[in-house]
């Protein structure tokens, strides 16, 4: 599959690893672009100048970008995403670290809808840790990958990628959730930084209805 990542962060990097090692097709673009371009040529993948080259020459196109940038980022994506897959990895936090940006109401994934409306969005890949992506085997069991969408086809293509990097995809509902899967993701993060921890956790549900994980 052709995937765009936008972003070379942590997440950026770990995410598009996985994706190259699996055998799909991905080329890398942000805002350094020589950065960009190393990236790229250690993983593999391919180098677009611009965010919107690389959205238009793929089927999928991943936002790992950090969230205070979304619309900056989005401002040149809404034609080359057009009736395509956009999978939100972000979560929408403070500049100060203190919680999400979107406390009130929303979630980072609607805010892109928003921005994209004639993309097809999904929440995905965002509650599990960059060190985690990258190493999806590190705990030594299949981890969970929780996504949402409000469309079929979506939820079809987001799974078939979690599972091809050696993920559990559960779909926990329609992109709403998106605003519950931030949270989760907060947890998370608040208790990595209060106890110290090796930024690894990761969930895993037990007894999952199987109509969350039959995509």
């Amino acid at each position: 599959m052709k995937i765009a990542v936008i972003g070379t962060g942590n997440v950026g990097k770990s995410l598009g690893g996985s994706l190259v090692r699996a055998g799909h097709d991905v080329t890398f673009a942000a805002q350094d672009a020589e950065k960009t371009r190393e990236v790229a040529a250690e993983l593999g993948a391919s180098a677009a100048d611009t965010p919107a080259e690389a959205a238009t020459a793929a089927d999928v196109v991943v936002l790992a970008v950090p969230y205070v940038a979304a619309e900056d980022v989005t401002s040149g994506l809404a034609d080359s995403t057009a009736g395509k897959i956009v999978i939100d990895a972000t979560n929408p936090l403070k500049a100060d670290f203190s919680g999400l940006a979107t406390e009130g109401g929303g979630s980072g994934a609607e805010t892109f809808a928003r921005l994209l409306p004639q993309a097809h969005l999904a929440k995905a890949f965002n509650t599990i840790f960059a060190a985690v992506q990258a190493d999806p085997d590190t705990h030594g069991t299949t981890v969970d990958a929780l996504y949402a969408t409000d469309d079929e086809h979506t939820a079809d293509v987001v799974a078939e990628l979690a599972a091809s990097i050696g993920f559990r995809p559960v779909r926990v509902g329609p992109l709403s959730a998106a605003r519950e899967l931030e949270i989760m993701a907060w947890l998370n993060m608040r208790m990595q930084m209060l106890m110290g921890g090796d930024w690894r956790t990761s969930f895993v549900l037990v007894g999952a209805p199987g109509a969350a994980t039959e995509g």
